[in-house]
């Protein structure tokens, strides 16, 4: 009863929207650098925890749509909320060279009887703050969307229902096309040797040229992964989307099998790196689901069939 009680209690600030900032938020942010705007379209849902908030937060930047889980705190007193550590695509980023500047968000609510707002901006972190200015936005609550129903929807879908942008057919193929070739990244190299390799599948395919798609596998979280063919990096520091990357591999028939391993470099906003890898050998397709952490590299080994004559 106590339970019923005290969510009915949070739920309740959702149809008071002059007095919370827990609903669906929309509107733009802007920074201005050497006398040039750069425009996010930005849009939050927000609900209420016992000791925090959390919601989605989702903007669309050039050619770029991002969603990302936020968290953090709101005084009701102040009416000031802060959410920490968000990525925040650079302004100055250009097309397929994206580059994240993390970013803490805080704002205050203001209340009049035309509309509520949330006025603040996005802030960078401190070693960064002479890099990536200041993003301000001015946010507009509204009051359909922000209902309870409307709210609890969006945060379990996570969150496909209220966005600013549909991807369409062509934005869920490939986002980039990878060409195999030995990448230089000692660091990486190295601490991939100190970890596990941990064989979660083998497989036998048809062919000696393969296609693989990667994917992030579920909700997009931030995964960021790098590929070892045959223990040599191909792929370096790739961030998982919807969007598949697709990377064309030729089997080395001198060796018994082939190892494609996956490196967790992060392990996004839902632990552990999760990925989707479909591997395609002109014939068959094999759907493969790899879970990498900071301790083991999932890894699949590929034998090619052995045909009788």
């Amino acid at each position: 009863m106590k339970k019923i009680l005290f969510t009915f209690l949070l739920f309740s600030t959702l149809d008071s929207n002059s007095q919370s900032v827990f609903g669906y938020w929309y509107g733009n942010a802007n920074v201005k650098s050497n006398n040039s705007a750069n425009n996010y379209l930005v849009e939050m849902v927000l609900q209420p925890e016992k000791n925090y908030v959390k919601g989605i937060l989702n903007y669309y930047f050039k050619n770029t749509y991002r969603s990302v889980k936020v968290q953090g705190n709101y005084n009701s007193t102040t009416r000031l909320l802060s959410l920490y550590n968000i990525p925040v695509t650079y302004h100055g980023s250009i097309a397929n060279f994206e580059v994240d500047c993390n970013m803490n968000l805080l704002a205050t609510l203001r209340v009049s009887k035309l509309s509520s707002n949330l006025v603040g901006s996005f802030r960078s972190l401190p070693d960064y703050r002479y890099t990536c200015p200041d993003i301000n936005f001015d946010l507009v609550m509204n009051a359909d969307v922000s209902k309870k129903d409307s709210v609890l929807k969006a945060i379990s879908e996570y969150k496909e229902s209220f966005q600013v942008w549909q991807p369409s057919v062509a934005d869920s193929l490939v986002a980039v096309n990878i060409v195999p070739r030995k990448v230089i990244n000692y660091v990486v190299e190295e601490d991939f040797k100190k970890r596990q390799k941990e064989v979660i599948n083998e497989i036998e395919v048809e062919s000696d040229s393969l296609r693989l798609d990667v994917y992030d596998n579920g909700e997009v979280d931030g995964d960021i992964i790098s590929v070892f063919y045959n223990d040599g990096l191909i792929l370096n520091s790739q961030k998982l989307t919807h969007k598949s990357i697709r990377i064309d591999v030729v089997l080395d028939s001198s060796k018994e099998y082939n190892e494609v391993s996956m490196y967790a470099e992060n392990l996004g906003l839902i632990p552990p790196n999760t990925a989707l890898i479909i591997v395609n050998d002109g014939k068959n397709k094999f759907n493969l689901r790899l879970s990498s952490n900071l301790e083991k590299s999932a890894t699949i080994r590929i034998r090619r069939k052995k045909t009788i004559n």
